[in-house]
Formats: C-alpha cells, sequence, structure tokens
C-alpha cells in the first residue's frame, strides 16, 4: 500500500492504467482507464451497492454488517488494480466517512482490502471533482456557464461552472439514502409526509438558491445514480427521452406515492436494487427543481470517479488547482512572499540532502513546499502563537485539490514549524504517513530558524546529512558566530522537537 499523497505529476507512458475509486455512500464505483496519447480510454468499471449511509449512526458510528460490506467490497476492487502503481490510483471517500466518529477505525482495515491509501474529501472538493468528471463527459462553449447537480447516497452537490473550472460549489447533508431513512424510515409514504418532508429538504437549498439564480446558467445536468435512474423513469413513462422536466417530475412523484409504501414502489424503468432509497432522492431533485426554478435537467455519464482521473492528469502541470489555491490563501492572508520563498527555498535544499536517506519523496517535497509558502498564514489573525492560528485555518477552510488527510498533514507542519513540538500534534494522522510528516517538519523547522532575521543574502554553506532518525547539519562558522540569535535559537532546537523523535546536531567549518 502507498504511503505518499499522489501529490505529483504522473510520469505517464503510453499504455498505462489509471485507477480511480469512488467510497460512496450508496455505491462503490471503481473505472480504471488506460492513458493514450494524452487521453483516457476505460478499460473497466466496477459498481457494487454498499449503502454505507445505511450503516451509519447518530454518534458516527458504523454497524459491523456494514463495514464488512464494504471491507469486501474493497477487497474485490483492490484484486482488480492490484498490479496498478499506487501513484496511478486515487481512492477517494465522502459524506460517510466524513461523519465518522473515528474515521481511522475505518480507513485503516479498508485501505488494507484495497491495497492503497484512501483520501477523504470535504463536500466542495467533492463538488469540484463531480464538476470536472462530467465538464470532460460534456464539453461546452468556453463562456457558457452550466449548473450540475449531484444527488448522492449521504449528501448533494450544486456547482455552477464554465469550461472546466467550477465557480460556486455547494455540499448538502441531503442524500437518497440519508433522506429516505430520515423522512421513511418505517417504509410508509402518503402525499402529507411527502409535502413536510418537501418543505424541510427545499429550505436547505434556500441557503444558495438566490445566489445561484443570480448567477444564472446555460444548461443544467444531473449527475450520479440517482438523476440517473429518474431520468430513466421519466423515459419509461414516455414523459421526456431521458432528461427530467418540471412537467415530468411531479407526475413521477405521484406515481411513486400511490404505493403507499416503499417496498411496494412499481416505477416503469426502475431497478430493484434502486427501489429502497428512490424516494429520497425524488424527493432531494423535487426541493432543487423548485428551489432552483429549474424546467430541465439533461442527465450525464460521468461523475466524481471521471474527475478524480482528470484530476489526476492535471496533477503537477500549470493548472494544478492546488497551487492556485495556495496562491489564493497567500494572497487573503497577506503572506509575506519574499519570506516565504526564501524559507521554500533553504527547506528544498535541506531536502534535496536528505530525501534519499529519509525516504522521502516528490511528494512529500511538494507538500513542505506548500507548508512553507503557508508557514506564516497565521500572522494575520495575531503574532502569538500565529503557528496555531495558521494550522487552524489551513485544516478547516476548503482549499481545492486537497484531501482532508493533506490538509491535516499540511496544517501539522504548520502548527509544528516553531516553538516546542507538542505531542498531539499528528493526532489526526494516520500511522503510515507518521515517518514523513514528523522529519518534513524537522525541515521546514530549520529552514525557519535559518531565516528568522528575514535576512535576503544567502546562507554560505548548509550541509545536512541524515543517518536514521539522526540529522546532522553544518554551518560557516564566521556566518554562524555572527548571529547570536540564531545560535541561541539553534541551541535550544534539539529540545523543542524532541516530540518529533528526531536526534538534531550542529556542526561549523
Amino acid at each position: 500500500m502507498t504511503d505518499i499523497f499522489p501529490t505529483a505529476a504522473l510520469p505517464l507512458q503510453d499504455g498505462d492504467l489509471l485507477a480511480a475509486v469512488d467510497i460512496g455512500s450508496n455505491s462503490f464505483h471503481m473505472v480504471v482507464s488506460r492513458y493514450l496519447l494524452g487521453q483516457l480510454r476505460v478499460v473497466d468499471r466496477l459498481r457494487e451497492q454498499v449503502r454505507l449511509a445505511e450503516g451509519l449512526d447518530a454518534r458516527g458510528g458504523l454497524s459491523p454488517e456494514v463495514r464488512q460490506r464494504a471491507f469486501e467490497c474493497l477487497s474485490r476492487f483492490g484484486q482488480r488494480i492490484r498490479d496498478i502503481p499506487p501513484q496511478q490510483v486515487r481512492a477517494i471517500a465522502t459524506n460517510t466517512v466524513r461523519r465518522l466518529a473515528a474515521p481511522q477505525s475505518f480507513l485503516m482495515p479498508a485501505e488494507s482490502a484495497l491495497g492503497h491509501a484512501i483520501e477523504v474529501v470535504a463536500g466542495r472538493e467533492e463538488a469540484r471533482l463531480i464538476y470536472l468528471g462530467v465538464a470532460h463527459a460534456q464539453p461546452s462553449k468556453p463562456d457558457e456557464l452550466r449548473l450540475v447537480i449531484d444527488i448522492g447516497g449521504g449528501s448533494t452537490e450544486c456547482i455552477i461552472g464554465s469550461g472546466f473550472e467550477a465557480i460556486e460549489r455547494e455540499s448538502l447533508q441531503l442524500g437518497c439514502v440519508a433522506s429516505t431513512m430520515r423522512f421513511f424510515g418505517d417504509g410508509k409514504l402518503s402525499p402529507r409526509r411527502w409535502r413536510e418532508a418537501l418543505v424541510e429538504v427545499t429550505a436547505e437549498f434556500q441557503q444558495f438558491a438566490a445566489g445561484y439564480r443570480a448567477l444564472g446558467w446555460d444548461d443544467a445536468i444531473g449527475a450520479s445514480g440517482t438523476n440517473k435512474a429518474i431520468g430513466e423513469i421519466c423515459a419509461a413513462m414516455k414523459l421526456t427521452k431521458g432528461a427530467v422536466t418540471a412537467e415530468a417530475l411531479p407526475q413521477v412523484r405521484d406515481r411513486l406515492l400511490q404505493a403507499g409504501r416503499i417496498d411496494a414502489i412499481d416505477l416503469p424503468g426502475l431497478s430493484a436494487d434502486r427501489r429502497p432509497i428512490i424516494a429520497g432522492g425524488l424527493l432531494i431533485l423535487e426541493a432543487a427543481f423548485d428551489a432552483l426554478d429549474l424546467q430541465r435537467l439533461m442527465i450525464s455519464k460521468a461523475a466524481m470517479r471521471e474527475g478524480v482521473l482528470y484530476d489526476m492528469l492535471g496533477r503537477g502541470g500549470a493548472d494544478d488547482p492546488r497551487d492556485a489555491a495556495v496562491a489564493a490563501l497567500m494572497l487573503r492572508y497577506g503572506i509575506d512572499k519574499a519570506q516565504a520563498a526564501r524559507v521554500e527555498g533553504t527547506m528544498l535544499r535541506l531536502f534535496d540532502q536528505v530525501a534519499e536517506d529519509w525516504q522521502l519523496g516528490p511528494d512529500d517535497r511538494l507538500m513542505l513546499s506548500r507548508a512553507a509558502r503557508l508557514h506564516e498564514l497565521g500572522l494575520t489573525i495575531a503574532h502569538s502563537q500565529y503557528q496555531v492560528h495558521g494550522a487552524y485555518v489551513v485544516e478547516h477552510t476548503d482549499i481545492s485539490g486537497f484531501s482532508r488527510q493533506q490538509q491535516q498533514f499540511l496544517a501539522a507542519l504548520v502548527r509544528t514549524h516553531r516553538r516546542k513540538v507538542p505531542k498531539s500534534a499528528f493526532d489526526a494522522l494516520p500511522d503510515r504517513l507518521l515517518p514523513a510528516v514528523r522529519r518534513s517538519a524537522a525541515l521546514l523547522r530549520l529552514a525557519v530558524l535559518m531565516h528568522r532575521a528575514h535576512e535576503a543574502d544567502p546562507i554560505p554553506r548548509l550541509d545536512a546529512r541524515a543517518d536514521g532518525d539522526r540529522l546532522t547539519v553544518t554551518l560557516d562558522q564566521r556566518w554562524f558566530e555572527a548571529r547570536p540569535l540564531l545560535k541561541t535559537d539553534l541551541e535550544g532546537e534539539p529540545h523543542d522537537i524532541g516530540a518529533l523523535g528526531i536526534k538534531l546536531a550542529f556542526e561549523t567549518d
């Protein structure tokens, strides 16, 4: 199993395989594509209805039965992608895993079953990936806006975008599985219950509906299984040719309510595995039509898993969304770009000397570079304990392109770049990432110390060598002796970094 984040550009050759795994709240999906002449060609798809959200309780626990279903599915997926290099596989977990009280207790065995690391993404990052998949599947004119709605098992994402860029992103705690359980958990259907539920769900959309309508869109597109299923029902009832319209939707709803019970639903074109959860999905879509004043929703075959594949292709290039997101944070929080560049340069100088001995790779290098650019973010809030403020912002802000674990990794580096390292600094990270984050933190701390005085002059000598968890740094003696503040800082550093497990030594020459 890989122990790195997939952050660097992929050195792809024609014929290479890429795989995306979508660990959704209703179904788990996997798509395997072959890279040929700069394009992706799908060679295999797998889908299993796991209904992860069905096992989630109010305290954030997951039932043993549903956990087992998930692990067995991931094991089957893992068998298919066993021979694909880890940097060419991305597995994404969404709403239900986000809501777990102890996500690592699920993620560790899930990663073992799959054989690959699993990233948990925030709702708005999920929305960006959904839009990217739809945008590649259905290209539009550069100046056109489109609305994309994705109703999943545990959440619903609404995005307005242009080209391949998502402009507005919203994620609601509404999904076909969760909403069916919430409003029709006893299996009973009635017009009165439907009206009451519709009021609650529509209120969720009203939070952003006015802004979306003001921005407008040229086309509205539905993604994922619920929208596809409702489109097929509309076609089977001869109401449309596969799209969902404002005229067709009430007729589907009335036909559904005639059943009186979930297990008696008899809608043309509806599959048996979709029947137990279609009521919640249809309810959400009707609320979306009402709040957003939709007239027609076309259906896309693409969704988040395709977006993940295209996101993998774009990483490390000129349009990498993560670099743009970091630059936006630097601008928003008024970070000193010159100081950030000095720290980054020195950190990379140290990194390149010890990377091989410390088993740090290109992905770790990229994460450290981004941490160096953001390490002073908290200064705009307060100088005292600014590393704490900065870490909080980095962890809890929606940053395009980053998974939740990646943001936690960055936040840990920002939190530990100065002062004494708390023992709890890395509690949020899985064990497999601890060696990399501790060693990365040591390098960032050293670079920050070297530039505490904000000097523009280059450091004449900075040699580093690593031997296990021992790091030895050699500095120019005359340069070092001329900086008593640095000398004092470095004398206390071996004590301050005790929680990193790194033994630090300094030499002059």
